[in-house]
Protein backbone atom coordinates (compact mmCIF):
# COMPACT_ATOMS: atom_id res chain seq x y z
CA UNK A 1 0.00 0.00 0.00
CA UNK A 2 1.70 3.11 -1.33
CA UNK A 3 1.47 6.12 1.26
CA UNK A 4 0.40 9.37 -0.38
CA UNK A 5 0.57 12.95 0.75
CA UNK A 6 -1.47 16.36 -0.49
CA UNK A 7 0.78 19.05 -0.57
CA UNK A 8 -1.70 21.99 -0.55
CA UNK A 9 -5.28 22.32 0.46
CA UNK A 10 -6.90 24.44 -1.99
CA UNK A 11 -9.19 23.63 -5.26
CA UNK A 12 -7.50 22.08 -7.30
CA UNK A 13 -6.38 19.94 -4.52
CA UNK A 14 -10.10 17.53 -4.66
CA UNK A 15 -9.63 16.64 -7.81
CA UNK A 16 -6.37 14.77 -6.69
CA UNK A 17 -7.94 13.28 -3.49
CA UNK A 18 -10.94 12.06 -5.73
CA UNK A 19 -8.32 10.54 -8.12
CA UNK A 20 -6.44 8.42 -5.15
CA UNK A 21 -9.63 7.34 -3.54
CA UNK A 22 -10.59 5.60 -6.74
CA UNK A 23 -7.23 3.43 -6.10
CA UNK A 24 -7.95 2.83 -2.61
CA UNK A 25 -6.88 -0.85 -3.13
CA UNK A 26 -3.32 0.45 -4.15
CA UNK A 27 -3.07 3.64 -2.10
CA UNK A 28 -3.65 5.58 0.91
CA UNK A 29 -3.64 9.50 1.87
CA UNK A 30 -1.75 9.58 4.95
CA UNK A 31 -1.71 13.47 5.13
CA UNK A 32 -2.47 16.83 3.73
CA UNK A 33 -0.83 19.97 4.08
CA UNK A 34 -1.68 23.57 3.94
CA UNK A 35 -0.84 26.62 5.17
CA UNK A 36 -3.85 27.11 6.91
CA UNK A 37 -4.35 24.28 9.08
CA UNK A 38 -8.16 24.25 9.55
CA UNK A 39 -8.07 23.95 5.23
CA UNK A 40 -5.99 20.13 5.37
CA UNK A 41 -8.52 18.95 8.08
CA UNK A 42 -11.78 20.32 6.28
CA UNK A 43 -10.25 18.05 3.28
CA UNK A 44 -9.61 14.98 5.56
CA UNK A 45 -13.20 15.52 6.86
CA UNK A 46 -15.14 16.13 3.86
CA UNK A 47 -13.38 12.75 1.83
CA UNK A 48 -13.43 10.50 5.06
CA UNK A 49 -9.87 10.10 4.98
CA UNK A 50 -9.60 7.88 8.48
CA UNK A 51 -6.11 8.03 9.59
CA UNK A 52 -4.79 10.93 7.98
CA UNK A 53 -3.06 14.10 9.49
CA UNK A 54 -3.51 17.65 8.75
CA UNK A 55 -0.20 19.26 8.74
CA UNK A 56 0.51 22.97 8.45
CA UNK A 57 4.60 22.61 6.90
CA UNK A 58 5.34 19.98 4.48
CA UNK A 59 8.67 19.88 5.60
CA UNK A 60 7.48 17.66 9.00
CA UNK A 61 6.81 14.44 5.89
CA UNK A 62 10.18 14.74 4.49
CA UNK A 63 11.41 11.80 7.44
CA UNK A 64 7.93 9.62 7.31
CA UNK A 65 9.04 7.68 4.29
CA UNK A 66 5.76 9.20 1.78
CA UNK A 67 5.86 7.04 -1.34
CA UNK A 68 4.03 9.99 -3.30
CA UNK A 69 3.24 13.43 -3.13
CA UNK A 70 0.94 15.49 -5.07
CA UNK A 71 1.77 19.01 -5.26
CA UNK A 72 -1.10 21.20 -5.43
CA UNK A 73 0.43 24.91 -3.84
CA UNK A 74 0.97 27.81 -6.18
CA UNK A 75 3.30 27.60 -9.20
CA UNK A 76 6.40 29.52 -7.55
CA UNK A 77 6.82 26.64 -4.69
CA UNK A 78 6.56 24.09 -7.24
CA UNK A 79 10.26 23.58 -7.58
CA UNK A 80 11.24 23.85 -4.06
CA UNK A 81 8.69 21.14 -2.80
CA UNK A 82 9.44 18.78 -5.31
CA UNK A 83 13.06 19.01 -5.19
CA UNK A 84 12.80 18.31 -1.00
CA UNK A 85 10.50 15.28 -1.31
CA UNK A 86 12.35 14.08 -4.50
CA UNK A 87 16.05 14.31 -2.38
CA UNK A 88 13.75 12.64 0.77
CA UNK A 89 13.06 9.89 -1.18
CA UNK A 90 9.43 10.47 -2.47
CA UNK A 91 7.38 10.15 -6.50
CA UNK A 92 6.51 13.21 -7.08
CA UNK A 93 3.37 14.65 -9.03
CA UNK A 94 3.14 18.06 -9.58
CA UNK A 95 0.36 20.27 -11.01
CA UNK A 96 0.68 22.52 -13.90
CA UNK A 97 2.61 24.46 -14.15
CA UNK A 98 5.69 22.94 -13.53
CA UNK A 99 7.19 25.53 -12.53
CA UNK A 100 7.32 29.76 -13.34
CA UNK A 101 10.85 29.58 -14.74
CA UNK A 102 13.09 26.78 -16.91
CA UNK A 103 15.85 27.08 -14.03
CA UNK A 104 13.37 25.63 -11.44
CA UNK A 105 12.39 23.43 -13.88
CA UNK A 106 15.35 22.44 -14.57
CA UNK A 107 16.17 22.06 -11.06
CA UNK A 108 13.40 19.91 -10.45
CA UNK A 109 14.82 17.27 -13.52
CA UNK A 110 18.24 17.30 -11.96
CA UNK A 111 16.79 16.70 -8.80
CA UNK A 112 14.49 13.71 -10.22
CA UNK A 113 17.56 12.43 -12.04
CA UNK A 114 19.76 12.43 -8.79
CA UNK A 115 17.09 10.45 -7.03
CA UNK A 116 16.56 7.94 -9.26
CA UNK A 117 12.35 8.87 -8.41
CA UNK A 118 9.57 9.66 -10.74
CA UNK A 119 8.52 13.44 -11.19
CA UNK A 120 5.12 13.95 -13.38
CA UNK A 121 3.76 16.75 -14.55
CA UNK A 122 -0.45 17.05 -14.28
CA UNK A 123 -1.26 16.92 -17.93
CA UNK A 124 -5.08 15.43 -16.91
CA UNK A 125 -6.43 16.12 -20.32
CA UNK A 126 -4.14 13.54 -21.94
CA UNK A 127 -5.79 11.38 -19.84
CA UNK A 128 -9.38 11.50 -21.86
CA UNK A 129 -11.15 9.48 -24.61
CA UNK A 130 -11.24 11.86 -27.41
CA UNK A 131 -7.76 13.23 -26.60
CA UNK A 132 -6.43 9.68 -26.84
CA UNK A 133 -8.15 9.03 -29.64
CA UNK A 134 -6.94 12.59 -31.75
CA UNK A 135 -3.21 10.89 -31.27
CA UNK A 136 -4.00 7.96 -32.25
CA UNK A 137 -5.19 9.00 -35.77
CA UNK A 138 -2.44 11.56 -35.90
CA UNK A 139 0.02 8.97 -35.48
CA UNK A 140 -1.74 6.46 -38.06
CA UNK A 141 -0.81 9.25 -40.63
CA UNK A 142 -3.81 8.50 -42.80
CA UNK A 143 -4.21 12.52 -43.02
CA UNK A 144 -0.91 12.76 -44.09
CA UNK A 145 1.36 15.14 -43.20
CA UNK A 146 0.47 18.18 -40.46
CA UNK A 147 0.60 21.19 -42.45
CA UNK A 148 -1.42 23.16 -39.96
CA UNK A 149 -2.05 23.20 -36.21
CA UNK A 150 -5.11 25.91 -34.07
CA UNK A 151 -5.24 25.80 -30.55
CA UNK A 152 -8.15 28.28 -29.13
CA UNK A 153 -7.98 27.97 -25.15
CA UNK A 154 -10.30 30.00 -24.45
CA UNK A 155 -11.64 30.38 -20.91
CA UNK A 156 -13.42 33.50 -18.73
CA UNK A 157 -12.58 34.95 -15.50
CA UNK A 158 -13.90 37.71 -13.89
CA UNK A 159 -12.39 40.95 -12.49
CA UNK A 160 -12.09 39.57 -9.04
CA UNK A 161 -10.31 36.20 -10.08
CA UNK A 162 -6.62 38.08 -9.67
CA UNK A 163 -7.31 39.24 -5.86
CA UNK A 164 -6.19 35.83 -4.95
CA UNK A 165 -3.10 36.75 -3.11
CA UNK A 166 -0.58 34.75 -5.29
CA UNK A 167 -2.25 35.57 -8.96
CA UNK A 168 -1.83 37.93 -11.58
CA UNK A 169 1.76 38.36 -10.59
CA UNK A 170 5.11 37.52 -12.55
CA UNK A 171 6.91 36.38 -8.97
CA UNK A 172 4.33 34.24 -7.84
CA UNK A 173 1.45 32.97 -10.21
CA UNK A 174 4.32 33.25 -13.06
CA UNK A 175 1.93 34.49 -15.71
CA UNK A 176 -1.59 34.47 -16.78
CA UNK A 177 -3.55 32.83 -19.11
CA UNK A 178 -0.95 31.23 -21.46
CA UNK A 179 0.87 29.45 -18.52
CA UNK A 180 -2.47 28.65 -16.30
CA UNK A 181 -5.27 28.07 -18.77
CA UNK A 182 -3.96 27.23 -22.17
CA UNK A 183 -1.08 25.24 -20.54
CA UNK A 184 -3.46 21.80 -20.72
CA UNK A 185 -4.15 22.80 -24.81
CA UNK A 186 0.05 23.42 -25.23
CA UNK A 187 0.75 20.09 -23.84
CA UNK A 188 -1.55 18.43 -25.63
CA UNK A 189 -0.28 19.95 -29.31
CA UNK A 190 3.32 19.74 -27.89
CA UNK A 191 2.35 15.81 -27.47
CA UNK A 192 0.70 15.20 -31.11
CA UNK A 193 3.04 18.02 -32.71
CA UNK A 194 6.40 18.19 -31.36
CA UNK A 195 8.57 21.10 -30.77
CA UNK A 196 8.07 24.34 -32.56
CA UNK A 197 11.44 25.94 -34.02
CA UNK A 198 10.76 29.46 -33.83
CA UNK A 199 7.62 31.68 -32.64
CA UNK A 200 6.39 35.43 -32.63
CA UNK A 201 3.80 36.50 -30.05
CA UNK A 202 1.56 39.08 -28.69
CA UNK A 203 -0.06 39.47 -25.58
CA UNK A 204 -2.18 42.02 -23.58
CA UNK A 205 -4.25 42.94 -20.55
CA UNK A 206 -7.66 44.03 -21.70
CA UNK A 207 -9.91 43.16 -18.56
CA UNK A 208 -8.21 42.52 -15.35
CA UNK A 209 -6.61 46.01 -14.02
CA UNK A 210 -5.93 43.88 -11.21
CA UNK A 211 -3.19 41.89 -12.45
CA UNK A 212 0.77 42.18 -13.99
CA UNK A 213 -0.14 39.88 -16.42
CA UNK A 214 -1.84 39.04 -19.51
CA UNK A 215 -5.14 37.90 -20.15
CA UNK A 216 -4.79 36.97 -23.96
CA UNK A 217 -2.15 36.46 -26.10
CA UNK A 218 -1.40 34.90 -29.75
CA UNK A 219 1.65 32.60 -30.78
CA UNK A 220 2.57 32.06 -34.62
CA UNK A 221 4.22 28.93 -34.39
CA UNK A 222 6.57 27.40 -37.72
CA UNK A 223 7.80 23.64 -37.26
CA UNK A 224 10.78 21.82 -37.99
CA UNK A 225 8.82 20.20 -41.58
CA UNK A 226 7.59 23.27 -42.40
CA UNK A 227 3.90 23.06 -40.69
CA UNK A 228 2.94 26.53 -39.24
CA UNK A 229 0.47 26.73 -36.23
CA UNK A 230 -1.51 29.54 -34.34
CA UNK A 231 -1.94 29.33 -30.26
CA UNK A 232 -4.60 31.45 -28.63
CA UNK A 233 -5.10 31.89 -25.01
CA UNK A 234 -7.83 33.77 -23.08
CA UNK A 235 -9.60 34.63 -20.07
CA UNK A 236 -11.61 36.91 -21.93
CA UNK A 237 -13.89 34.84 -23.91
CA UNK A 238 -17.85 34.22 -23.55
CA UNK A 239 -18.48 30.93 -23.61
CA UNK A 240 -15.18 29.43 -22.74
CA UNK A 241 -15.21 26.93 -25.77
CA UNK A 242 -11.67 24.99 -26.81
CA UNK A 243 -10.09 23.12 -29.33
CA UNK A 244 -7.05 21.49 -31.46
CA UNK A 245 -7.81 21.52 -35.33
CA UNK A 246 -5.36 19.92 -37.10
CA UNK A 247 -4.62 20.62 -40.68
CA UNK A 248 -2.80 17.47 -42.47
CA UNK A 249 -2.22 17.44 -46.11
CA UNK A 250 -5.30 14.85 -46.99
CA UNK A 251 -8.09 15.16 -44.35
CA UNK A 252 -8.50 17.29 -41.18
CA UNK A 253 -9.60 16.39 -37.51
CA UNK A 254 -9.88 18.16 -34.72
CA UNK A 255 -11.33 17.66 -30.99
CA UNK A 256 -14.22 18.99 -30.53
CA UNK A 257 -14.03 15.33 -32.73
CA UNK A 258 -14.75 16.13 -36.54
CA UNK A 259 -13.50 14.38 -39.67
CA UNK A 260 -13.29 16.39 -43.19
CA UNK A 261 -10.91 15.10 -45.79
CA UNK A 262 -11.08 16.80 -49.37
CA UNK A 263 -10.08 15.28 -52.67
CA UNK A 264 -9.33 17.76 -56.24
CA UNK A 265 -12.05 18.39 -59.03
CA UNK A 266 -10.64 18.83 -62.55
CA UNK A 267 -10.21 22.49 -61.68
CA UNK A 268 -8.59 22.09 -58.16
CA UNK A 269 -11.70 23.22 -56.08
CA UNK A 270 -12.77 20.65 -53.57
CA UNK A 271 -14.71 17.75 -53.32
CA UNK A 272 -15.62 15.58 -49.97
CA UNK A 273 -13.24 11.98 -49.62
CA UNK A 274 -15.78 9.80 -48.05
CA UNK A 275 -13.61 7.11 -48.52
CA UNK A 276 -10.69 8.16 -46.66
CA UNK A 277 -13.21 10.01 -44.04
CA UNK A 278 -14.79 7.01 -43.19
CA UNK A 279 -11.68 5.13 -42.92
CA UNK A 280 -10.67 7.86 -40.10
CA UNK A 281 -13.31 7.23 -38.65
CA UNK A 282 -13.64 3.82 -38.22
CA UNK A 283 -10.18 3.89 -36.52
CA UNK A 284 -11.35 6.57 -34.41
CA UNK A 285 -14.56 4.25 -33.83
CA UNK A 286 -12.17 1.11 -32.80
CA UNK A 287 -10.17 2.88 -30.48
CA UNK A 288 -11.46 1.91 -26.84
CA UNK A 289 -12.69 4.83 -24.49
CA UNK A 290 -10.80 5.57 -21.33
CA UNK A 291 -11.09 3.80 -18.10
CA UNK A 292 -10.14 6.74 -15.77
CA UNK A 293 -10.50 9.69 -16.78
CA UNK A 294 -8.57 13.03 -15.85
CA UNK A 295 -6.63 12.99 -12.69
CA UNK A 296 -7.62 9.46 -12.04
CA UNK A 297 -6.09 8.50 -15.34
CA UNK A 298 -3.02 10.40 -14.23
CA UNK A 299 -2.77 8.72 -10.80
CA UNK A 300 -3.40 5.58 -12.44
CA UNK A 301 -0.50 5.84 -14.53
CA UNK A 302 1.70 6.94 -11.70
CA UNK A 303 0.83 4.57 -9.33
CA UNK A 304 1.44 1.86 -12.72
CA UNK A 305 4.68 3.30 -13.38
CA UNK A 306 5.99 2.88 -9.62
CA UNK A 307 4.72 -0.49 -9.17
CA UNK A 308 5.63 -1.97 -12.36
CA UNK A 309 8.17 0.47 -14.00
CA UNK A 310 6.24 0.83 -16.83
CA UNK A 311 6.62 4.15 -18.45
CA UNK A 312 5.01 7.93 -17.67
CA UNK A 313 2.42 9.28 -19.67
CA UNK A 314 4.04 13.14 -18.54
CA UNK A 315 7.35 13.30 -17.42
CA UNK A 316 9.19 16.19 -16.03
CA UNK A 317 10.77 16.61 -19.51
CA UNK A 318 7.36 16.92 -20.90
CA UNK A 319 6.43 19.49 -18.39
CA UNK A 320 9.35 21.89 -19.23
CA UNK A 321 8.78 21.34 -23.10
CA UNK A 322 5.44 22.86 -22.51
CA UNK A 323 7.29 25.89 -20.48
CA UNK A 324 9.40 26.36 -22.18
CA UNK A 325 6.85 26.87 -25.19
CA UNK A 326 5.25 29.34 -22.97
CA UNK A 327 8.25 31.10 -21.90
CA UNK A 328 8.99 31.71 -25.85
CA UNK A 329 5.29 33.87 -25.56
CA UNK A 330 5.74 35.60 -23.00
CA UNK A 331 9.77 36.58 -24.62
CA UNK A 332 8.25 37.53 -27.69
CA UNK A 333 5.08 39.55 -26.56
CA UNK A 334 7.45 41.55 -24.21
CA UNK A 335 10.47 42.25 -26.72
CA UNK A 336 8.59 42.46 -30.14
CA UNK A 337 11.36 39.80 -31.18
CA UNK A 338 10.91 36.36 -33.10
CA UNK A 339 12.00 33.71 -30.82
CA UNK A 340 13.90 30.88 -31.69
CA UNK A 341 14.45 27.71 -29.76
CA UNK A 342 15.73 26.15 -27.52
CA UNK A 343 16.14 28.72 -24.44
CA UNK A 344 19.27 28.69 -23.27
CA UNK A 345 20.23 29.21 -19.58
CA UNK A 346 21.78 32.45 -20.38
CA UNK A 347 18.62 33.96 -21.82
CA UNK A 348 17.30 36.88 -20.28
CA UNK A 349 14.33 34.62 -19.87
CA UNK A 350 15.45 31.72 -18.25
CA UNK A 351 15.08 32.44 -14.69
CA UNK A 352 12.31 33.86 -12.71
CA UNK A 353 14.21 37.12 -11.82
CA UNK A 354 14.82 37.48 -15.35
CA UNK A 355 10.81 37.05 -16.51
CA UNK A 356 10.01 39.70 -13.26
CA UNK A 357 12.49 41.87 -14.95
CA UNK A 358 11.87 41.97 -18.38
CA UNK A 359 8.34 40.74 -18.76
CA UNK A 360 5.68 43.44 -19.52
CA UNK A 361 3.77 44.42 -16.44
CA UNK A 362 0.34 45.53 -17.54
CA UNK A 363 -1.10 46.87 -14.10
CA UNK A 364 0.52 46.47 -10.48
CA UNK A 365 -1.60 44.14 -8.10
CA UNK A 366 -3.52 46.39 -5.37
CA UNK A 367 -6.00 43.90 -4.10
CA UNK A 368 -5.13 40.64 -2.38
CA UNK A 369 -7.56 38.29 -0.65
CA UNK A 370 -6.34 35.69 1.37
CA UNK A 371 -8.59 32.86 0.17
CA UNK A 372 -11.92 32.38 -1.61
CA UNK A 373 -14.81 30.92 -0.86
CA UNK A 374 -14.58 26.96 -1.42
CA UNK A 375 -16.27 26.54 -4.54
CA UNK A 376 -16.21 24.57 -7.76
CA UNK A 377 -14.10 25.75 -10.50
CA UNK A 378 -13.90 24.71 -13.96
CA UNK A 379 -10.95 21.86 -14.77
CA UNK A 380 -9.59 20.54 -17.52
CA UNK A 381 -11.09 21.33 -21.04
CA UNK A 382 -14.37 21.28 -23.17
CA UNK A 383 -13.06 19.47 -25.86
CA UNK A 384 -15.43 16.51 -25.37
CA UNK A 385 -18.04 16.07 -28.86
Amino acid sequence: MLKVAIIGAGAISAAHITAYLAFSERCQIVAVVDMYTEKAQKRINEYGLKGAQAVTDYHELLDQNIDLVSVCTPPYTHAPITCDFLHAGTHVLVEKPMASSLQEADMMLEAAQVSGKLLSVVAQNRFKTPMMKLKEVLDSKLMGPVVHVQVDSFWWRGHNYYDLWWRGTWEKEGGGCTLNHAVHHIDAMLWMMGPPVELQAMMANTAHDNAEVEDISMAMLRFQEGALGMITSSVVHHGEEQQLIFQGKEARVSAPWKVVASTARTNGFPEPNLDLEQQIQKLADELPDVIHVGHAGQVENVLNAIETGSPLLVDGKSGRDTLELIVGIYKSSSTGEKVTFPLEAEDAFYTRKGIMQHAVHFYEKKTAVENFEDVDITLGSKLES
